[in-house]
């Protein structure tokens, strides 16, 4: 029995399936999605209500200071002097680096000012108090 089709005319396909990667990076993009907010939130602090507007940044720090007093640099715990030798750090390596304090509304404000001095003392000139939204 002869071949209906000669070598010679097969072709190899040589353009790439996108479909699959296309799933792939929806798939990324709907879980950053999601995990993203979680990242922002991570130590759990009860925040002062306010209204405030939000802020562009491009590169940023997040202290916290839980009701426990205890300090978190970006969910790792540090000492009020260690902070202050990081944020000198922080401020020669970036300059233009914005650093988000979050602490407890039911701490004595005299807490919050001990933060926001050492941030003065390090030559930190971006900072912003968080607060959570009124309507909520």
């Amino acid at each position: 029995m002869a071949r209906k089709t000669a070598l010679s005319t097969l072709r190899q396909i040589s353009e790439v399936n996108m479909t699959p990667l296309m799933d792939l990076t929806f798939i990324l993009l709907i879980t950053f999605i999601i995990t993203f907010p979680l990242i922002e939130e991570g130590i759990p602090v009860n925040l002062p209500k306010g209204e405030a507007s939000e802020i562009e940044v491009e590169e940023s720090k997040t202290i916290s200071l839980d009701i426990k007093n205890q300090l978190y640099l970006d969910e790792i715990p540090i000492a009020i002097n260690e902070l202050l030798a990081e944020m000198q750090q922080l401020a020669n390596a970036q300059p233009d680096i914005t650093i988000f304090v979050r602490a407890d509304e039911n701490l004595p404000y005299g807490q919050v000012v001990n933060i926001m001095k050492t941030l003065h003392q390090a030559n930190i000139s971006r900072m912003a108090l968080v607060t959570q939204s009124e309507k909520q």
